[in-house]
């Protein structure tokens, strides 16, 4: 064992050296070192570098470690997309190297689907907002970080759901607002063709008796779909009868103290008489008297020598405090014929005749002539004539009038031997029964209807007009006028204001009631806003002066400015909807939308909009104009109403571009 030891002993010390040796061979760079076997040894992520005289192994970018055993993947999103990606974002680690994608809703401004931020690429809002009619019929759209929101415009309702609302997601939609029915009105007529879309106005009027002291009952159709009611209601008129008095031995009169009462009144007069000498009542009767007067008069056929109660009172619906007065008829002791007689009226178009002479059974002859005009119309005139026989000293004769037409009747008793004549004026009422029928527009702003009267007789038509814009708030028009005509079938076109609701309520003189239709006009183009374009020449950027069109021809939805090749400007559509934004596009080739402005954030006085200054005007961009290229620069007004659309532009030029200074 000893001996074994002692005999290895020379070779072991003799290896360190050996090895040494060989080392610094290597190092001398003698053929046969480890120089070349350094760069053979690198690990397969790592390169051969000569650093400082010596070749050594570095990991390649994205890995770590020694370079020769061991080069690990760096992972370059561990600390976060935020951090590494930017914004709106999501990092993805590969072999030795990352990329990003943006999250939904945000795209690249390299507009290619995966980018690396170093080159200046961040993530932007994708304006859902773009592509029209995304929130269906009746839907605004509202662009929002990274997805966007729907409400209902103007005019529309939210069916089942909630505001915001999202297409995708619900089934919320937005339907035209229609308020159905108005709700009735104690004590009220509602007047027809009525309007049930938001703004649309409904009339009433009160029943015979009743009256609005505050004004004119409406009620409006609201946002919400519901009928506003008025506070307005329709109260009883109370009427007292004042001052009766006796005049002409068998006449009465009285006065009115009600001041708010323009239509005719219906008077009914109870007259009961008892003789001196009789125990038993002798003598009644009703009259009743139609007349508009202040201080109303009758005169009755009583007999003489009779003691008579007379009861005023007002027929109904409406109501009064009645009136009672008692008297005594003189005694008349003339038997013989004196052709005198007096005259009544009753139910408007009657007459009664009542003879002073107390002969009776003689046959008398009346004689009328009557002729009717209406003040309203100069061409109108009624004419008739014929005798009446009879032997009743009290005969009643009904004459077939016109309805609103004033009559002047002349009686004369005729055959007698002291010939009398009485005149008397009747003014008929208009018809309570409507007259007008069939109304209905055409060409938008043209009325035709029927009318039931006389063929080839005047009538006289009353318009009173109401226009009003529910985005125009401070818009009110009214007009009222009238027109005459002998056709049975009129038609009149009307000088109405485009995108407007209208009421317009058209009444015959001849009758009581007006009927009343909605008209609504279409917008129409709306006027081109005052502009001014600066461009100077190698100077600054061209500007854009914008000052707020007018809302006269309909409401105002938005103001765009377009940028377009000069070469694309000629096949541009005012009216087309294809217009994108600058990132939307892979190139500025086919123009873009540098700037969109709702109409309710355009100041009253001018505001100015440098072409390509870099900022955002609503959700575009507005991208600097390229160096020697042409443009054409183009502002967009936008008007939008019940389906129709309309959008006018005004173009300018930009030549040769340059935006170095003076």
């Amino acid at each position: 064992m000893g001996r074994r030891a002692r005999g290895a002993g020379p070779t072991s010390r003799l290896l360190p050296l050996l090895l040494l040796l060989r080392l610094a061979r290597g190092a001398a760079g003698e053929p046969g070192t480890d120089g070349l076997d350094v760069c053979a040894t690198c690990h397969e992520h790592a390169t051969c570098q000569q650093r400082e005289g010596k070749r050594i192994c570095i990991c390649n970018y994205g890995f770590v470690g020694n370079g020769r055993t061991q080069c690990v993947d760096k992972n370059e999103c561990q600390f976060g997309a935020t951090v590494v990606c930017g914004n709106h974002t999501s990092c993805h680690n590969t072999p030795g190297g990352f990329y990003c994608i943006c999250l939904e809703g945000y795209r690249a401004t390299n507009n290619n689907k995966t980018f690396i931020p170093n080159d200046g690429t961040f993530c932007t809002d994708i304006d859902e907002c773009e592509v029209s009619g995304l929130c269906r019929h009746g839907g605004r759209c509202v662009n929002t970080p990274g997805s966007f929101e729907c409400y209902c415009m103007d005019g529309y309702l939210l069916r089942n759901g909630s505001e915001p609302f999202h297409p995708t997601i619900d089934a919320t939609s937005c339907t035209e607002i229609n308020c159905g029915n108005p709700p009735e009105m104690r004590h009220a007529i509602l007047v027809e063709n009525h309007s049930s879309r938001l703004g649309g106005v409904a009339h009433y009027i009160c029943q015979e008796g009743f009256e609005s002291p505050g004004g004119k009952i409406t009620s409006v159709c609201t946002e919400k779909g519901t009928w506003r009611e008025s506070t307005l209601t329709c109260t009883e008129i109370l009427t007292k009868i004042n001052d009766v008095s006796v005049f002409n031995d068998t006449c009465v009169r009285w006065q009115m103290n009600s001041e708010r009462i323009n239509s005719k009144i219906v008077y009914v007069i109870s007259v009961k008489g008892q003789r001196l000498d009789a125990i038993e009542s002798v003598h009644e009767e009703t009259v009743k008297l139609t007349t508009d007067s202040r201080t109303p008069e009758v005169c009755l056929a009583l007999y003489p020598g009779t003691n008579y109660t007379v009861h005023i009172s007002i027929a109904p619906p409406r109501r009064s405090v009645p009136a009672v007065i008692g008297f005594q008829t003189a005694e008349d002791d003339i038997l013989e014929d004196d052709g005198m007689f007096n005259i009544s009226i009753f139910n408007e178009t009657c007459l009664k005749l009542n003879r002073h002479s107390r002969k009776i059974g003689s046959e008398y002859m009346y004689q009328f002539t009557v002729l009717g005009q209406r003040w309203y119309l100069d061409n109108f005139s009624h004419a008739t004539s014929f005798n009446f026989t009879t032997r009743e000293r009290v005969p009643v004769v009904c004459l077939n009038l016109y309805p609103t037409t004033d009559y002047t009747v002349n009686v004369s008793l005729l055959r007698s031997p002291k010939p009398h004549s009485v005149q008397i004026t009747i003014a008929t009422p208009p018809a309570v029964k409507q007259t007008i029928s069939n109304i209905s527009g055409f060409n938008e702003t043209c009325l035709r209807w029927n009318i039931i009267k006389k063929v080839d007789m005047e009538e006289m038509y009353l318009f009173h007009i109401w226009g009003q814009r529910w985005y125009q708030k401070e818009f009110v028009r009214e007009m009222t006028f009238n027109i005459s005509t002998s056709s049975q079938d009129p038609e009149v076109c009307l000088e109405l204001h485009p995108g407007t609701n209208y009421n317009v309520s058209l009444r015959a003189l001849s009758s009581e009631f007006p009927v009343v239709i909605s008209l609504t006009t279409q917008i129409t183009e709306p006027p081109l806003p005052e502009v001014e374009f600066f461009m100077v020449h190698r100077g600054p950027l061209p500007r854009l002066r914008l000052r707020k069109a007018k809302e006269k021809n309909g409401p105002i939805s938005s103001y765009q400015v377009l940028v377009l090749p000069l070469a694309l400007q000629s096949a541009f559509s005012c009216d087309s909807e294809g217009a994108s934004s600058f990132f939307s596009n892979t190139s500025d080739a086919d123009g873009y939308v540098a700037a969109e402005l709702l109409a309710k954030d355009v100041p009253d006085d001018a505001m100015e909009i440098p072409i390509g200054d870099r900022l955002y005007y609503g959700h575009y961009y507005n991208a600097p104009l390229k160096t020697g290229k042409d443009y054409c620069i183009i502002l967009r007004i936008t008007s939008e109403w019940n389906k129709i659309r309309h959008s006018p532009c005004c173009r300018w030029w930009v030549l040769d571009w340059a935006p170095w200074l003076l």
